[in-house]
């Protein structure tokens, strides 16, 4: 082998091994970052707890400012009434979110504190659309005006004016019918 070929080869070995640092240096600080409790996103699929509440890998994720009709709340399941046949509505609105999320990645931007059972509050997209302001405008969920600053009212407005979902219906808002059945 010649003299400038060997230095060719010296240069790219020199060249693959830095490579090759770089991309497990850049591969444990992704792994040290995806494992951190103070990121700011979470992602993944998720399994459906409730119309307003997914789970992503451990972590239990509560949408910010939405609240649903309970599925399975103290042993109890909401009901609303559809011209007087009883309708689960909680496990309607988590059939509405499964339906809307099927096997897509969900990604959340987290909030900094987290709620009073311990889970995280976000918002969370499917290919760039909030998951919260679909459940709204679906008549899915309700805008929890306590804690959204009206960021979903309009959405709610455009359910209850087109009777979709759960305005179609005689019902309880999900803060009141927790609040009789504690």
């Amino acid at each position: 082998m010649k003299k400038s070929e060997k230095k060719w080869m010296s240069l790219m070995k020199k060249r693959s091994l830095s490579l090759s640092s770089f991309l497990i240096i850049f591969f444990f600080i992704i792994c040290s970052f995806s494992n951190s409790e103070d990121l700011k996103f979470i992602y993944g699929k998720p399994t459906i707890i409730d119309g307003d509440t997914i789970k992503i890998g451990n972590q239990i994720v509560r949408f910010q400012g939405i609240d649903a009709p309970e599925s399975f709340y103290r042993g109890k399941k909401q009901k609303c009434y559809l011209n007087e046949k009883k309708v689960f509505c909680g496990e309607l609105s988590k059939q509405k979110l499964k339906e809307k999320i099927r096997d897509n990645i969900v990604s959340c931007i987290k909030e900094e504190k987290k709620d009073r059972y311990q889970r995280i509050i976000a918002e969370c997209f499917i290919n760039g659309k909030s998951l919260s302001s679909f459940m709204v405008r679906n008549g899915y969920a309700f805008d929890y005006k306590r804690y959204s600053n009206k960021k979903y009212a309009e959405d709610e407005k455009y359910a209850k004016i087109n009777k979709l979902g759960i305005w179609k219906m005689k019902f309880e808002y999900p803060w009141e019918w927790r609040k009789k059945n504690k």
